[in-house]
């Protein structure tokens, strides 16, 4: 056999001849026809390659870990060059369905994205309607396509006749009470239904964060000295949190699952229906997600790579608030903006093309009946003047204020209120006595007793040309006192439901109650200055509002004009937006998502955020350094024969375990010397799995090359950590964890370069969120 050239700084990463390197190491354990499927069961071929090189396998990540993105870097590179060093007609099509798979991927989750909410819009729509009434012709229908000739797959224009002049629609009651009890009964119903359903994605995670190895509590026979992780209702909220968790490198597990995605769409559909103060906007953008890594798994080049499946779900997200709003650009944007932690110009591209097969699938579905992507088209046909500019103004310091104020109370509402057993032990119970608290306070108020899209295509009707609608005949009489008290009205109880509806444990989204609350109250304003139509400053109110809870600038400005079709307020907008912002900034530095996070207690690596955050400080990367005990733990003095007793290796996983960490490892050092990184996930793979024929005085191999009869555990070690000095100001390690997505970085003492500490990325999460509070 010829020698195996050894690796230097010009070595190809794939050798000519890969498979004597991994021959060579894994020479044992192939001997056993048992380790060696367990070895194809959970070891990609491209891992298996990687056995090779100095970076070292790497199993599937396992549940709350943080992805190595560099290594997946590599792991791609290994599966590309495979690919294209193909020759023939094979190889040609090989490669050119490698080039071609993303555009594939993206194309497909836009259009399953699209008939997921197409089959959410129509139920929601007829569900909701049902609190009032229900069709004659047919039960399943609302009540727009049953007093009209619109219907979802077609249109037919024809003159809209709702209310009381419809015969086909029949109303429970015409009695003003008894309507009011059967209001609320249903919404009740649809409640409990919706809550019953996201009760079935219970699932308990893992601790996010480090400390109770760290303090090393004393021992209790017989006790759990596991971390106790928490439990979440997977199914529950926007999702939007979560996904910027995972698509900065964390694993939620299950939380893509097809199951999430149907309890999703059914709960969505009856929590909309509620009339509680939530949309279904933000849910589709987790079904987006869901949909999206479903596809990924289907193509081997996402499924068995961490880091190219999150740009396949970077894309996906797009095409959730393309399909919400009708408005592709702008989900795009919403993408990269808000969403999104890694978005190279690959992923921009593919994220145009899935936002733009959604609106394309969606508008020939037409869930709506009027043929139409815009959702809340207007025609002021009236343009401003400059002194306008100081009411959009006042507009964006009240988004602001109502933002700030929104943000801060939902977070205290969350700390304290859901904190008490009877609420945290029954979810269910909170949706119940929410439900019922919106019943009893939107009903009485004529434009609030509307689901949220309806209340903001009323409130930005222009009335100059017409006066059928209800807020047209409000504002023509002489005397509008009482509806100026309905609008502020509607703007109070949206600010209150809202901030205690958001977290309770139902599908929601925040961005349709933050519009409503925002349009009512640019209705109100526009009352007092009658120059141009009231209707121009609800849609820049509401836009002002959701910027100053959502802090989203550019995407919410292009989002806004494709939902109304007002080009020619984009600047108004834009002027109230970035005002909003800068107030809810003053008030709160973060938003609603962030809080969200905090209140969740996911790991989250904001790089901006955690860099403002640690340049108030001159701390040293020294600070993160873990205890001399819980070095002591996880560091294994590996002797010159590059082996090291079974036992040992056992002890330092049980103590690794004890962490609860799961992303943790040990640091192998000779001399003081750093000489390799050993993940906790690999460890146990190799001990309890590949090394189960090894009785426990067996030494394994952990460095070196491997001779007959060894265990050797060296392909899972990582032999090109990267370090720190331990004097380095605390931005460097910041810059790192943000730009290289690290997982870990090995800090070594200045001058002598021996190994002092370890800092997972889990440790620098828990050190930001500290100098936080």
């Amino acid at each position: 056999m010829p020698d195996v050239e050894q690796a230097t700084e010009r070595s190809r990463l794939l050798p000519h001849t890969p498979q004597l390197a991994h021959d060579r190491r894994l020479s044992t354990i192939l001997q056993n026809g048992d380790a060696e499927s367990i070895i194809s069961t959970h070891v990609s071929k491209e891992e298996q390659l990687l056995a090779a090189t100095s970076v070292g396998e790497r199993l599937p990540y396992n549940d709350y870990t943080t992805i190595d993105w560099l290594h997946d870097l590599v792991k791609d590179s290994f599966r590309s060059r495979s690919i294209h060093s193909q020759l023939g007609i094979r190889g040609a099509l090989g490669s050119a369905f490698e080039s071609g798979q993303g555009w594939i991927a993206a194309a497909l989750i836009g259009v399953l994205t699209a008939c997921v909410a197409f089959c959410v819009d129509v139920a929601e729509a007829t569900v909701s309607d049902w609190k009032l009434g229900y069709c004659k012709t047919n039960v399943l229908s609302n009540r727009e396509n049953c007093c009209t000739d619109r219907h979802p797959l077609g249109i037919t224009k024809s003159k809209v006749n709702l209310g009381e002049g419809c015969s086909e629609w029949h109303m429970w009651t015409n009695d003003y009470w008894k309507a009011f009890g059967i209001f609320v009964g249903f919404a009740l119903l649809f409640g409990i239904t919706s809550s019953s359903f996201t009760m079935l994605t219970k699932s308990t995670l893992p601790s996010a964060a480090p400390g109770h190895g760290d303090k090393h509590p004393p021992s209790v026979p017989g006790a759990d000295q596991g971390v106790v992780g928490k439990s979440m209702y997977l199914a529950a909220g926007s999702g939007i949190p979560e996904i910027k968790t995972i698509l900065s490198g964390f694993v939620i597990p299950h939380f893509l699952d097809l199951k999430v995605l149907v309890i999703k769409a059914i709960g969505a559909v009856f929590a909309v229906a509620t009339g509680m103060c939530l949309g279904k906007e933000g849910p589709f953008v987790h079904i987006s997600t869901c949909v999206a890594y479903l596809v990924g798994m289907m193509f081997p080049k996402y499924s068995e790579n961490g880091r190219k499946m999150r740009e396949l779900l970077s894309a996906g997200c797009s095409a959730g608030l393309s399909v919400a709003f009708g408005a592709p650009i702008g989900g795009v944007l919403f993408s990269y903006e808000e969403i999104s932690t890694y978005f190279p110009r690959r992923v921009l591209w593919r994220a145009f093309l899935c936002s733009l097969f959604a609106a394309m699938v969606l508008r020939a579905l037409n869930p709506t009946g009027t043929g139409k992507l815009v959702l809340f088209e207007t025609n002021y046909g009236i343009s401003y003047s400059p002194v306008h500019y100081l009411v959009f103004i006042f507009l964006g310091v009240a988004g602001g204020l109502f933002g700030g104020v929104f943000c801060k109370a939902n977070f205290l509402w969350s700390k304290s209120f859901r904190k008490y057993s009877i609420i945290s032990q029954h979810p269910v119970f909170e949706v119940f006595l929410v439900v019922l608290a919106t019943g009893l306070l939107q009903y009485p108020n004529p434009m609030t007793r509307e689901p949220g899209d309806a209340i903001i295509k009323n409130l930005l009707v222009d009335c100059r040309g017409t006066s059928e609608t209800w807020v047209c005949q409000q504002e023509a009489k002489s005397g509008n006192t009482k509806f100026i008290g309905w609008l502020v009205y509607g703007t109070l109880v949206k600010l209150v439901l809202t901030i205690i509806t958001f977290g309770c444990k139902v599908p929601s989204g925040i961005i349709i109650p933050a519009l409503d609350a925002g349009a009512f109250f640019g209705r109100l304003v526009g009352q007092w200055v009658t120059t141009i139509s009231p209707g121009i400053f609800a849609m820049v109110g509401a836009a002002a509002f959701l910027a100053g809870v959502s802090r989203m600038t550019i995407s919410l400005c292009v989002i806004m004009f494709e939902l109304t079709g007002e080009l020619e307020y984009i600047v108004p907008h834009m002027i109230a937006i970035l005002v909003a912002k800068w107030v809810a900034d003053a008030l709160e530095e973060d938003g609603v998502y962030d809080l969200a996070q905090a209140v969740l207690g996911h790991p989250f690596l904001d790089a901006d955020h955690a860099m403002g955050l640690v340049q108030r400080r001159q701390d040293l990367v020294q600070r993160l350094i873990p205890p001399k005990q819980t070095m002591q733990d996880i560091t294994v003095d590996v002797p010159r024969d590059n082996k090291v007793s079974k036992r040992v290796l056992i002890d330092k996983l049980e103590k690794l375990k004890e962490r609860g960490l799961l992303d943790a490892g040990l640091v192998l050092v000779q001399d003081g010397m750093l000489q390799g990184y050993l993940a906790e996930g690999e460890l146990d793979f190799g001990l309890n799995s590949l090394g189960q024929h090894w009785d426990f005085t067996s030494r394994i191999r952990l460095l070196g090359e491997a001779d007959d009869g060894d265990l050797d555990l060296s392909m899972f070690v990582d032999r090109t950590p990267l370090t720190i000095c331990a004097k380095a100001p605390m931005e460097y390690l910041v810059e790192m964890f943000g730009k290289l997505g690290l997982r870990y970085l090995c800090v070594v003492e200045e001058g002598s370069g021996k190994l002092v500490g370890v800092v997972i990325k889990k440790r620098l999460v828990v050190y930001l969120e500290n100098l936080k509070h």
